[in-house]
């Protein structure tokens, strides 16, 4: 007996371009918890300053990410994540250069995270409480 071929629904071009910016903004929050990570780890080095504009241009990401990346729903598991890198930083014992330097990125990466939970904790909020009247 022969089966049957399954007919597979065409994607929508709605459908292909939200696909398209969720691919995007999952991009732009690694890159962004990379790079703010790796700032932060740099700037052990007395010699390092970091520019003002790298901690703006950090939280304007986050804020980004926060508004069209996550799902406010979602609020919970992201301030998980936060209070995770925040505590695996703090846990760290600092007495090898590599472990200060790896505290430094989990610090700097929960850094970058404070702005999404933030922006995501308004959002749910807003959702709830002001929009569902």
């Amino acid at each position: 007996m022969t089966q049957k071929k399954k007919v597979q629904a065409e994607e929508t071009p709605d459908v292909i371009a939200a696909s398209n910016w969720n691919f995007m903004f999952k991009w732009l929050f690694i890159i962004g918890g990379v790079a703010t990570g790796l700032v932060n780890a740099l700037a052990i080095n007395p010699e390092f300053t970091i520019p003002s504009f790298l901690i703006w241009v950090s939280v304007v990401i986050g804020v980004i990410v926060g508004i069209f990346y996550f799902n406010s729903d979602d609020f919970i598991n992201v301030g998980l994540r936060f209070m995770i890198f925040s505590a695996a930083a703090r846990s760290l014992p600092g007495e090898t250069e590599l472990i200060a330097y790896a505290t430094a990125f989990f610090l700097g990466f929960a850094f970058y995270l404070g702005p999404i939970v933030l922006t995501m904790a308004v959002v749910y909020f807003v959702k709830k409480y002001i929009l569902n009247k």
